[in-house]
C-alpha cells in the first residue's frame, strides 16, 4: 500500500528528514515502511496498518515543523510513542507559548505532554509538586519559569534550594569555606541559571540579592515573600524538612519541588518528605502534584531506555515478592 502526503516547502521537507535523513530513516525502521519524497511530496509505502501509523506521525511531524520547531531523534521519538497510544492529535499543543528565552535566545517551551501539563500546573497553582525520573525537565523548566516571572516582575527574588545529601557515598572533609562546601550539591541548579541568563547577568543578579542559590538548611526560621522557591532533589528531605520548607511561603511567592521518589540518598528507614507530603497535601487547594513518565524523557534515548528498564526490574521484584507472600 502506498499513500501520499503534500509538503508545501522544502524547508519542511528538509527539517522532517533530518542531517542525512537520520528522521525519516527512524520513523522506516520503527514503522516497518518506507519513505520517498518526489514533487513535492512524501510517498510512504508498506503495509496498510503500518502505513497509516506512519502517515499520521508525519502528519504530526509537519504540525511541529510549521510552527517554527526544529525536528531532531527526541520529538520523532516522542511523536511515534503518541501514535502508537492513538493521541497523536495532542501534538499540536506542544508548539504553543515559549516559556522563556534563554541567555543564547534559545526558545525554551515544553517537549512533551506531561511537560506542558507540569508548566500549566507551575503557572496556575501557588504550590507545584513535580515528580518524575531523570531527564524529564522538571529542574530546568522550573528555573525557566522563575526567570520568566522575576523578569515580568512577577517576583522580586529567585531562591533556589536543595537537601546537601551525598548520593550513596561519603565525601568526607571538603575544603573552604561554607559556600564552597554546599556547592557541589547545588551544581545543577547553577547550570540551569547560567543557561537562562548568562555567567554575567547571574553573577550580578547574585551581588544583588535578587538571586540566592542555598542549602535547604538555609532556609530555617525565614518567611519568603515575593519570591519564586524552588526545592529541587525533594526526595532527600526528610518529613521534618519538607514541612519547614512549606511553610516559609510568603506573600505573592510560588513554590516548585521537584524530585524523582525512584533515588532516595536517605537512610534506610527514613521517610522520604516527598513521598509524604504528596500524600497529605493530594487534595489541597492551591497545590498541584504532577507525574511525568519516562515517556516525558527529554535526554539521549539511553536514558529512557535505562529508567525503563530499572521500572520494568522494580515491577517483577514487587510480584515476586507478593508471591513468595
Amino acid at each position: 500500500m502506498e499513500q501520499r502526503i503534500s509538503i508545501e516547502r522544502l524547508e519542511q521537507a528538509i527539517n522532517i528528514f533530518g542531517s542525512f535523513d537520520e528522521n525519516i530513516r527512524l520513523l522506516e525502521q520503527e514503522f516497518s515502511v518506507t519513505v520517498v519524497n518526489r514533487d513535492s511530496e512524501l510517498r510512504v509505502e508498506g503495509e496498510a496498518e503500518h502505513v497509516d501509523l506512519a502517515c499520521k506521525a508525519v502528519q504530526a511531524l509537519l504540525t511541529l515543523s510549521s510552527r517554527g520547531e526544529a525536528i531532531g531523534e527526541q520529538n520523532v521519538r516522542y511523536v511515534i510513542s503518541m501514535v502508537r497510544a492513538g493521541k497523536e492529535e495532542k501534538i499540536a499543543e506542544l508548539a504553543g507559548d515559549v516559556l522563556c528565552i534563554s541567555a543564547k535566545g534559545r526558545p525554551i517551551k515544553p517537549k512533551t505532554i506531561g511537560q506542558k501539563d507540569y508548566i500549566a500546573s507551575v503557572l496556575k497553582n501557588t504550590v507545584t509538586i513535580g515528580v518524575g525520573p531523570a531527564g524529564t525537565g522538571k529542574t530546568y523548566l522550573a528555573v525557566a519559569a522563575a526567570v520568566q516571572a522575576f523578569r515580568d516582575k512577577q517576583v522580586n527574588r529567585i531562591i533556589l534550594t536543595r537537601p546537601a545529601v551525598e548520593a550513596g557515598e561519603r565525601l568526607g572533609f571538603l575544603p573552604g569555606d561554607l559556600q564552597s562546601k554546599v556547592d557541589p550539591y547545588l551544581r545543577p541548579l547553577y547550570d540551569a541559571l547560567f543557561d537562562m541568563l548568562g555567567a554575567e547577568t547571574y553573577q550580578k543578579y547574585l551581588e544583588r540579592g535578587s538571586i540566592e542559590v542555598a542549602p535547604l538548611a538555609y532556609m530555617r526560621g525565614r518567611t519568603l515573600d515575593d519570591s519564586f522557591i524552588i526545592l529541587d532533589e525533594a526526595q532527600n528531605t526528610s518529613r521534618e524538612q519538607m514541612k519547614m520548607f512549606l511553610t516559609r511561603l510568603g506573600f505573592g511567592s510560588k513554590i516548585v519541588i521537584t524530585g524523582d521518589a525512584t533515588q532516595i540518598d536517605l537512610p534506610d528507614g527514613k521517610t522520604s518528605g516527598l513521598k509524604e507530603a504528596m500524600r497529605v497535601l493530594r487534595n489541597v487547594e492551591g497545590i498541584g502534584i504532577c507525574q511525568l513518565t519516562n515517556a516525558d524523557v527529554v535526554r539521549h534515548v539511553m536514558v529512557q531506555r535505562i529508567v525503563q528498564a530499572y521500572e520494568d526490574y522494580e515491577t517483577r521484584k514487587n510480584k515476586e515478592k507478593g508471591k513468595k507472600r
